[in-house]
């Protein structure tokens, strides 16, 4: 197996589900500074457009963001892994609410080495949402993964 192979494979897959309770969206939104009613306040969301509470995009987005950095610097598998995100790019289709389960994924779509940055620069789809129902976000994103020093 190569090196590369290894660390980081087309077609690798990660995913996880989750549910935000309406006290982890106005807390994620207080600590990101998002001073939006509709993260906070029932009775403001109730007479906006979306009727509830919603998870600010930002929220799913650093979700995303946090499982790539885990899964690509993980060392459980034996393999001493590095990565650093490059460039990422977020879509938001439609909200995603309180209390509902959602499926956060990604795929890696292509690896190619590169020699300037010293590592495997990779391409990544991804996607938050509900079943049965088109991805609430998805993602494009580029990082590079490299093999760490002992």
């Amino acid at each position: 197996m190569e090196v590369g192979d290894r660390l980081i494979r087309v077609g690798e897959k990660l995913s996880r589900t989750l549910r935000y309770s309406r006290d982890d969206i106005a807390a994620f939104a207080r600590l990101s500074n998002d001073q939006n009613p509709l993260h906070h306040d029932a009775v403001v969301a109730q007479r906006a457009r979306f009727g509830e509470i919603i998870a600010s995009g930002e929220q799913t987005a650093a979700i995303l963001m946090g499982m790539l950095a885990t899964h690509f610097s993980r060392r459980d598998d034996g393999v001493r892994r590095e990565m650093l995100s490059l460039n990422m790019n977020f879509a938001f289709k439609s909200p995603i609410f309180a209390e509902r389960e959602v499926t956060l994924g990604w795929q890696v779509s292509t690896v190619q080495w590169s020699g300037r940055l010293k590592g495997w620069l990779a391409h990544l789809d991804g996607s938050a949402g509900t079943t049965h129902q088109p991805p609430a976000i998805v993602a494009r994103g580029t990082i590079i993964v490299t093999e760490a020093k002992a």
